[in-house]
């Protein structure tokens, strides 16, 4: 991930590009963080390509709704057969996945909203075993048309204010480290001092 970081950022005018298609190869379980696709473009557009704020934020919208296509229809064609790697084993254990279809049936869209903000697979997760349960492609794509918008729009808001703003939030943190120094000096003096007194009070 860390090439992948240096190399979009190196290529700013085409990351749109490469962000759309990084979020493409998520959605087939390969090693690639939407999660950290999302920082790479919110902080671009925040900082050296602000001009390009829109497309790179399509390029994030579109990139992972479609991504959570192919993990559905993954999930769907190959069904049973993903579990007999160890992989898959994993993350689609039989539990999670009757917990996934119950909660999807109950709740619908909810759980997608809230799926979409759990990351470490869960997200691939919950798409593949929704394939896998034979659920309907149709209202999956209407349902997680809103859920992946409220996701992306959140995510995308709250990482560029944050590179907006990286040097006053740096200060910040500058200010946050000298205090808890601070704060440790003074409680390591006064525990020499109180072990001190006691040994002179006890002499």
């Amino acid at each position: 991930m860390e090439n992948l970081v240096e190399f979009v950022t190196q290529h700013a005018h085409l990351a749109h590009w490469f962000i759309f298609g990084g979020a493409l190869l998520a959605g087939m379980s390969l090693p690639v963080s939407i999660d950290v696709l999302m920082i790479i473009g919110a902080v671009l557009a925040a900082t050296i390509i602000p001009e390009h704020t829109a497309i790179l934020f399509s390029s994030l919208l579109l990139g992972t709704y479609f991504s959570a296509w192919i993990a559905y229809w993954i999930g769907r064609k190959l069904g049973p057969r993903l579990l007999k790697w160890r992989f898959f084993r994993k993350l689609l254990d039989e539990k999670k996945l009757e917990r996934v279809r119950s909660f999807y049936e109950k709740y619908g869209l909810l759980t997608l909203i809230v799926g979409r903000f759990i990351p470490f697979g869960v997200r691939n997760a919950l798409f593949m075993s929704t394939g896998m349960s034979q659920l309907s492609f149709r209202k999956f794509i209407l349902r997680d048309a809103l859920a992946c918008t409220i996701w992306c729009a959140t995510m995308f808001s709250a990482f560029y204010f944050l590179g907006q703003n990286y040097q006053v939030l740096f200060g910040y943190v500058k200010t946050f480290n000298l205090l808890i120094f601070t704060l440790f000096g003074l409680a390591t003096i006064g525990v020499i001092w109180y072990k001190r007194r006691k040994k002179t009070i006890h002499a």
